[in-house]
Order: structure tokens, then sequence, then C-alpha cells
């Protein structure tokens, strides 16, 4: 069909990559320091992208063209936002060596002892899960209480979460975490404001649902620093 589309002058366009970022659709990409159209049933034919090129490149041209397909490019756009498990290297689960377990540790010594910490971000199954003291803490309580590595995170597998900030139910994969391993303890640390209330209560239901008898304490922080119970 006959319709109006973008024209990409090469000659003109200096390689910014500010129409790509700037169609959503997916229509241009960067090839060999470039902007070119790639998909020309990617364009809508509105030119969004035409206000972002500093050199005049982009035009619009009437020629033969397939027809915009809305639905290819919400498939598209769906696939580029869905996370990928490996897409991040720095969310793999490791160990970690606390420096309180070396010879001679600083008195400021980090405590952690695993990777990731971010309730989201856990694998359910990991070697430090086995026979491990689990630490499971709002993620404010680390800033409102000064000595959190020392009197919490040491000598326990930690994970934090903000129920109300990550918008999400952490109780199925917590008991997930309780069941398929062997967790002999469990520490909540909440703050005090009722919201905090989210993570005490996904923690305690998935201990529930684990069907296991696991000792578990909850601890409160105020939201000046003190240890209210």
């Amino acid at each position: 069909m006959i319709r109006r589309i973008i024209h990409i002058d090469q000659d003109k366009c200096n390689g910014c990559g500010a129409c790509a970022k700037a169609c959503h659709e997916g229509a241009i990409a960067m090839v060999d320091g470039k902007a070119q159209l790639i998909r020309d049933d990617y364009c809508d034919g509105l030119g969004d992208c035409l206000p972002t090129c500093p050199t005049g490149a982009i035009t619009f041209v009437e020629r033969e063209a397939a027809p915009y397909d809305e639905a290819a490019v919400k498939a598209n756009m769906a696939a580029k936002a869905a996370p990928s498990p490996c897409a991040c290297p720095g969310s793999m689960a490791r160990a970690l060596t606390p420096q309180a377990d070396a010879a001679a540790p600083t008195p400021s010594a980090s405590q952690l002892r695993q990777w990731p910490v971010q309730i989201k971000l856990a694998p359910v199954n990991a070697p430090y899960f086995q026979g491990a003291h689990l630490l499971i803490a709002a993620d404010c309580t680390a800033y409102a209480y000064a000595g959190f590595h020392q009197d919490f995170i040491r000598g326990k597998v930690t994970l934090i979460g903000c129920p109300k900030l990550d918008m999400v139910d952490y109780t199925e994969k917590l008991t997930a975490i309780l069941r398929d391993n062997d967790i002999t303890a469990l520490t909540i640390v909440r703050m005090e404001v009722p919201c905090c209330g989210g993570i005490q209560h996904a923690a305690t239901q998935a201990l529930k649902d684990s069907g296991k008898f696991i000792p578990w304490q909850v601890v409160t922080i105020s939201t000046d620093g003190r240890i209210l119970d």
C-alpha cells in the first residue's frame, strides 16, 4: 500500500541516535553508526522522531510500504520490557565471606554473607540457604538502626524488601524458600510504621504455609533508630 512513512537521509545523519530513542515503536535502529528505518510495519507515520533530529535528516515520504502493524509493535515493546533473569550479571547468586570471618576484621566490617539481598532477586534454591538463620528485613531498617550489620546481619542470610514500594506480595516466594531449604531460624525486622506490617505478614504467612516448625521472632525498629521489642 502507498502511505506516509519516514525517510532518513544517510548523508545528513550524524549518528546521534536521538531518533532511535524517540521511536517508541522500535522502527528505527542504529546500524553502522547511522539511523535506519528497519521495519516499515513498525512506523506509524506520525513522526515523533522528526523534531529530535538535529540535522534535519528525517522527512516524510509517500511510498509503497507495509501497513502499520499495531499488534506487532505491542508484542515487540512487551518483549523488550520483559525482565530477563540473565540480564544483569550482578544479580547472580553468590556467597560472600564477611570480614568478620577474617583473621583481623575491622570494627566497621560488613557482615553480609550472600548476594543478592532483594527478595525479588533472590533465588529460591541457593547453597547458602542450607542450615541458615534467615533474616527477612524491611529495607528501611538498615538505615534507621545504626548497628544493623553487627546486631542483625551477622551470622545470618539476609533478604530485604518493601512490599509497599515493590507492589508485590512476597508470601509465595518466601514460602518456597522456607519449604525447600533447611532454614534453622527466622528473624523478621520491620519498622514501626503501619505499612511495614506487610513484610511481617508475608514472612509469618510463608512460615505457616511452609508447613515447618522454625523458631522465629519479630523485631520492630522505631523511626529514630531504637529497638522497640
